[in-house]
């Protein structure tokens, strides 16, 4: 006597537990994304899950054939959704980036910061935003707004304060007139120099 090759057909499973199935399964892939992110599980827990309760509610309608279609279809909207609405980051932030991209990034001090030393939490620092940090001369308080100037291999990153209001130009303005009031001085000086010898 030759045993049939699938479950179904043994007569212990009838097609009318096949919904059933697809939404235990559903459900057991999704559980499994919400376990551990990463969207590996999404589209088909959610293809399968969705096939699955349409095929409980049409009852005796639900073929292997038309859940199978019903997955395909499920899993096709499921993943244009899933792409569209980007759950995972939003356009590309999602993306895994390199240390580089830290660089210019904005955060505040939440470990007292100094040469040596300190912590900080960035702005838009992906999934944990908590850095090791040093800062370029002298110390930051806690609380204080820092701007990533190196980010050296991506776990200590070094920073330096921002005044309230002062970017990258405003700081290079400001060395400029430093450099030109320096000059003025210099210039200044030598003639009472000459004027002594």
């Amino acid at each position: 006597m030759a045993h049939p090759p699938f479950p179904l057909q043994t007569g212990l499973v009838g097609p009318e537990t096949l919904p059933l199935l697809l939404v235990l399964a559903g459900l057991g892939l999704s559980l499994a994304e919400a376990m551990a992110p990463g969207a590996h599980f999404v589209v088909l827990g959610v293809a399968l899950l969705a096939a699955g309760l349409v095929g409980l509610v049409i009852g005796p309608f639900a073929t292997p054939l038309v859940l199978g279609l019903l997955v395909f279809v499920f899993g096709a909207l499921a993943l244009y959704g899933y792409r569209e609405f980007d759950l995972y980051g939003g356009k590309g932030e999602g993306r895994t980036s390199d240390s580089k991209a830290l660089k210019g990034k904005i955060g505040r001090v939440t470990e007292r910061v100094t040469p040596t030393e300190g912590e900080v939490k960035l702005d838009e620092g992906g999934f944990n935003p908590y850095y090791a940090a040093r800062s370029v001369h002298g110390e930051l308080s806690v609380g204080s707004e820092v701007v990533v100037v190196d980010p050296g291999g991506g776990n200590v990153v070094t920073v330096e304060g921002i005044g309230p209001g002062e970017d990258e130009i405003d700081r290079e303005l400001a060395r400029e007139r430093a450099r030109r009031a320096r000059e003025r001085d210099e210039r200044e000086r030598e003639p009472e120099d000459v004027e002594r010898i």
